[in-house]
């Protein structure tokens, strides 16, 4: 896949291949990749995998426990596909927790409404949960393109916001009133004839989808130029405040449709259990390779970072291992990506180049 070609030796029209010249050119790129982040990432993915799978073999590496871990990441999977989209702008949007909540409590509430356990009442839900996530989204895209809050504060408002009405219109009551069919089918329930979770692979099909449209698409690219430079993307024609609408109403949409799968799996709207749903998407995020500066990123990253907390506290817990070092083990992970992307973007201020490996991981436009 590589586009370097050898050398020609002086004199020569077909020169003999030289075993240390390939050599030099393996022992060259294994060092250029060795210094792509997410490659690094997921080195530290497996290193933490094989180490519990040596501490507990029993339970560890099999295939039950491994389910649980991707059905766990599933929600934060989703959530993490719009938030890769923001950080990706410079952006941020510490909403996506309490947007997942009110989602799910307003679907909750209509769904009751409806009545009925069967696919209608379920679709009705789906619906509202997804329109009450593009509203949010759309709302902080004005606050952020258009009324130029910045975004932090803008989305630690709705933050406050979407979580006190979602508390407002429950009393603080959790809602249990789920459609089974929600539950028995994208909750619990697996892909025909494997024992693949469905909403893993629900999850798996909008990563694929918004990785190719991150990565392939016009939008995708000017998402990469607002963030790189956003005076810049402005001189070329692209309508910065537009797209950080479109964007941010991106990461609602998503948000509400995590309320529902969230309403699928749990059973209920968890209005207490999504309080550090937002800071554990961005340190996954961030950990797997997306600039907090903006202009980098990947979505393969942003999947590899969502598995590191996932394993360590599925871990912790097997081996016995208070899960509050999940914690831990996370922040310092987090400070160590964060330390080495501000020398890599120190490093290029400087003029160093980038190699053709990095640029193919991490996208830069």
């Amino acid at each position: 896949m590589s586009n370097q070609t050898l050398p020609k030796s002086a004199g020569s029209s077909a020169p003999e291949p030289s075993s240390s010249g390939s050599s030099f050119d393996l022992r060259s790129s294994l060092a250029g990749l060795a210094r792509v982040q997410v490659f690094q990432i997921v080195i530290v993915l497996l290193a933490i995998s094989i180490l519990f799978s040596i501490l507990a073999p029993n339970s560890f590496p099999e295939w039950g426990n491994i389910r649980q871990i991707i059905q766990n990441v599933s929600i934060l999977a989703v959530l993490g596909i719009g938030m890769t989209f923001v950080i990706v702008t410079s952006g941020i949007d510490l909403s996506i927790g309490s947007v997942l909540v009110f989602s799910g409590v307003v679907a909750a509430k209509v769904m009751r409404a409806v009545g009925g356990e069967g696919w209608s009442a379920a679709v009705i839900g789906i619906l509202v949960a997804v329109a009450c996530g593009l509203a949010w989204g759309l709302l902080n895209g004005f606050l952020i393109g258009i009324a130029k809050v910045p975004p932090l504060i803008a989305t630690l408002g709705t933050l406050g916001g979407a979580l006190g009405l979602a508390q407002v219109i429950t009393g603080g009551v959790d809602i249990r009133d789920v459609p089974p069919v929600l539950v028995d089918t994208i909750g619990y329930g697996n892909v025909p004839a494997t024992t693949i979770p469905l909403i893993s692979f629900i999850a798996l099909v909008f990563v694929i989808v918004f990785g190719i449209v991150l990565h392939r698409t016009r939008f995708g690219l000017h998402t990469f130029a607002v963030g790189s430079k956003e005076q810049s993307a402005r001189r070329v024609g692209i309508k910065v405040d537009l797209h950080l609408i479109k964007v941010y109403a991106l990461s609602g949409t998503l948000a509400g449709l995590a309320g529902i799968l969230s309403l699928s799996q749990y059973g209920t709207t968890a209005i207490a259990g999504q309080s550090q749903t937002n800071l554990n998407v961005i340190a996954a995020v961030v950990i797997g390779g997306t600039s907090l500066f903006g202009g980098v990123g990947t979505m393969f990253g942003t999947v590899i970072g969502l598995f590191i907390p996932a394993v360590l506290q599925n871990g912790f817990v097997i081996v016995g291992v208070q899960p509050f070092w999940q914690q831990v083990a996370v922040g310092a992970v987090l400070i160590a990506a964060v330390y080495f992307d501000q020398r890599r973007r120190a490093a290029a201020t400087r003029g160093a180049s980038t190699s053709s490996l990095k640029r193919l991981w991490a996208r830069n436009p």
